[in-house]
């Protein structure tokens, strides 16, 4: 019976990294797409490879999801703990689709777990939530903004006196690679969140110790997050590459590189789980802002920052409610 809940927290587990790709597939290609840098479908069949390349490179954001953040019991009981975060998690993640709103899966998920474990009393590391969620929740999307203000505005300088259509030519192309950076990026990130869940619940279920990452945990996630990505994330690339600024191949560019930068920074410096929603989002609203405040269509940024304060505590809410109804009786 426990094995069985244990294949089936994992078979969950894999389902919130799927939606986390059709979710988040928007942070990598957006800005390529919405550029005309790629057609769609080559920036889709991009960030499914790289997202699967990058979930191979690391695993220290996995360690902190796995071991860091919460201690649930052994058993059914710390198992129903993990299936209550997930379902929190990938409830956030199909309404904020629905309504076509870029959202952090990775914010959603470590809600879930929160709530979960308050709920089920179990243990929450608080020092590690505020040193490696709390604070890069916060400042990560602060460093994107200023990072990316800072670099167009020097790009725009040494391209003052450059021909428009030669400039835009060029950075179409550069965009091809920054792009592979994001989507690297992304699976560096998002992918390892899941190892970390399922080594989660596989410690609950008495079949693993530590917070080692098997090598058979990497590649389920890789590759359910890779189809997930692969199945596309139109409604929130929408919003991302259109609906914010109008982004030309130079700012698309820069905000990508900019991104993909922090991410790296974040997953093999201080092991912190980040969003690459509001990594890259803050971008593209750092490399707007750079040519003009009022080229940031800031009603759509405030929706976004309203959908980031409500991520965590909506899922833990979720999360919470989920558990109560799994831990009735009967």
């Amino acid at each position: 019976m426990e094995f069985a809940l244990v294949v089936g927290v994992i078979a969950v587990a894999l389902v919130f990294s799927y939606t986390n790709g059709f979710h988040d597939a928007a942070n990598a290609i957006a800005t390529s797409v919405s550029t005309r840098a790629l057609t769609p479908r080559a920036a889709v069949a991009l960030a499914a490879v790289m997202n699967m390349a990058g979930a191979m490179l690391g695993t220290g954001v996995a360690e902190v999801i796995g071991s860091g953040i919460i201690e649930v019991p052994s058993g059914s009981g710390g198992l129903l703990v993990v299936l209550a975060g997930l379902f929190g998690a990938i409830t956030w993640n199909v309404i904020t689709w629905w309504w076509g709103m870029p959202s952090s899966s990775s914010h959603a998920l470590i809600g879930g777990l929160l709530g979960a474990g308050l709920a089920s009393v179990s243990t929450v590391h608080w020092q590690v939530v505020r040193d490696l969620v709390a604070l890069p929740m916060v400042l990560t999307p602060l460093l994107g903004f200023v990072l990316a203000y800072g670099v167009m505005l020097g790009l725009l300088w040494l391209l003052r006196n450059t021909s428009p259509g030669r400039t835009n030519r060029r950075f179409r192309a550069a965009q091809t690679v920054s792009a592979a950076a994001m989507a690297l990026g992304h699976g560096l990130q998002d992918a390892q969140k899941t190892m970390g869940v399922i080594v989660l619940a596989l410690v609950a279920g008495g079949l693993h110790q530590g917070g080692s990452i098997p090598l058979w945990v990497k590649l389920v996630a890789a590759l359910s997050i890779a189809l997930g990505t692969y199945a596309g994330g139109w409604r929130i690339m929408h919003t991302v590459g259109r609906r914010m600024i109008s982004l030309d191949p130079a700012r698309g560019f820069v905000a990508e590189s900019v991104a993909a930068s922090v991410l790296y920074t974040a997953a093999y410096v201080f092991n912190a789980p980040i969003s690459t929603t509001y990594t890259i989002t803050s971008a593209i609203a750092g490399v707007g802002s750079a040519q003009r405040l009022s080229a940031v269509r800031w009603g759509v940024a405030r929706s976004m920052a309203g959908v980031w304060l409500l991520t965590v505590p909506v899922s833990a809410l979720i999360a919470a409610i989920a558990f109560g109804l799994m831990s009735l009786p009967g």
